[in-house]
């Protein structure tokens, strides 16, 4: 009996030919090959059962779990099958023990290298099967970005999406019909994108144009814009971190170049903002459950062209888990879920981080210090109360500010906390 295994094998641009001598022999003594029909046509002289693979694909996992074992089962695959590929779909299915995968070369590596890019910083993200306004704040957010396309969500269709959203400074590469002697790349902008039909076979790269003059403020390189120069929600304008509360509250997160913030009940993005100097090398997450709020944030993004903060619309803790595991987590806001946000966030902070949150109401500092005592972590509290100087005739008085508690804990190396 064979050993129940099926081999996930990655086929480059180039075809065939870029199989190693061990992908090939697999190929061509299998009896059940399945893939793409574009894939199986590459192998002409097959003998087994050629079975193609397109919207079947619980029809494809019968048959193979139908024939595992008892036959030699191969499918093709584009580039690394584990890269917005087939295989995290068959792993999940048929389980890690019985699958093999092969990678090669990546189409969207090879679109790269057409146009000359690196690509190690870049934002890698696939539209198959998924609406496009799902990329949109990862664009907006990203000076360079690959997308995997389909026959559906066309580069045409995607840029009509980016520019109903207000995005729209990025040179655009179309990368079509890759390794074939049809091969072509097209550079145009977002609008001539729009206009224009291209293979169904293609990869998209967005880059970021810099304006000659700028078009938006720059990110200051000190800590405490002025509140008045973001934008707030009206008519109830003041969902915003204050200047003075933000600029100790970034102090006590001790963030690092490299972290990854999750902004939780971002507000206006103010905290973001600030943060995104501060973490120039990592990632921010906003995390926001307001539709007006979420305007708000996108608004700020662009005033202050923030390239590494990414708009996420949840109801905190719902969604968390598809964020990477934070260095520091800032909580503005809870929405009244202050015990199981700190469930999640306790045991996915990273030893070492901190956790930040921002209380006006005494009940609610009481709970917060509690519940984090329960998780293992020790809290300290700053009791922040700013008073503004403002004239009144020839005079100077001070306003007050509402006092707000600036809660820290940290989460010490070796810690454990329960989920």
């Amino acid at each position: 009996m064979l050993k129940a295994k099926v081999y996930i094998i990655g086929m480059s641009p180039n075809g065939a030919s870029s199989l190693l001598p061990e992908a090939c022999r697999l190929v061509n003594r299998s009896e059940i090959v399945l893939g793409g029909k574009r894939l199986l046509d590459m192998f002409p002289s097959l003998t087994g059962e050629k079975i193609i693979i397109g919207n079947n694909l619980a029809e494809v996992t019968d048959v193979i779990k139908t024939n595992l074992g008892q036959k030699q089962i191969v499918v093709l695959a584009s580039g690394d099958p584990g890269f917005y590929g087939i295989a995290s779909y068959l792993t999940r299915e048929l389980g890690k023990d019985t699958v093999e995968i092969i990678p090669n070369v990546s189409a969207m590596q090879v679109a790269f290298a057409r146009i000359k890019e690196s690509w190690e910083e870049a934002a890698l993200v696939s539209v198959h099967s998924r609406p496009v306004e799902d990329i949109v704040e990862t664009v907006r957010s990203n000076c360079k970005i690959g997308i995997f396309t389909d026959e559906k969500h066309t580069p045409a269709a995607i840029a009509r999406v980016l520019l109903e959203h207000g995005v729209d400074s990025y040179r655009a590469y179309v990368c079509q019909d890759l390794g074939s002697k049809d091969e072509k790349v097209v550079e145009t902008d977002l609008p001539g994108l729009r206009e224009t039909k291209f293979s169904p076979l293609n990869i998209l790269i967005l880059l970021r144009v810099q304006p000659k003059e700028p078009v938006s403020a720059p990110c200051p390189q000190w800590l405490g814009i002025p509140d008045e120069e973001f934008h707030q929600r009206r008519p109830r304008e003041g969902f915003i971190t204050k200047q003075e509360v933000r600029a100790v509250s970034l102090v006590k997160m001790r963030l690092i170049d490299e972290g990854i913030l999750w902004d939780i009940g971002a507000g206006s993005g103010a905290v973001s903002i600030e943060a995104s100097c501060l973490v120039k090398k990592g990632r921010i997450y906003a995390i926001e459950k307001n539709d007006a709020d979420m305007a708000v944030i996108k608004k700020n993004l662009w005033k202050f062209h923030v390239p590494n903060v990414e708009v996420v619309q949840t109801f905190a803790p719902d969604g968390l888990d598809e964020l990477p595991d934070p260095t520091a987590v800032f909580i503005g806001g809870s929405g009244g879920r202050m015990e199981e946000i700190l469930d999640v966030v306790s045991h996915r902070l990273k030893s070492g981080g901190r956790i930040v949150i921002n209380i006006v109401a005494l009940e609610n500092l009481s709970a917060a210090v509690n519940a984090l005592k329960a998780r293992g972590l020790v809290s300290e509290v700053t009791l922040v109360n700013i008073a503004r100087s403002t004239s009144v005739i020839e005079l100077t008085r001070f306003e007050a500010l509402n006092p707000v508690f600036v809660v820290t804990a940290s989460k010490q190396e070796g810690m454990l906390t329960h989920a």
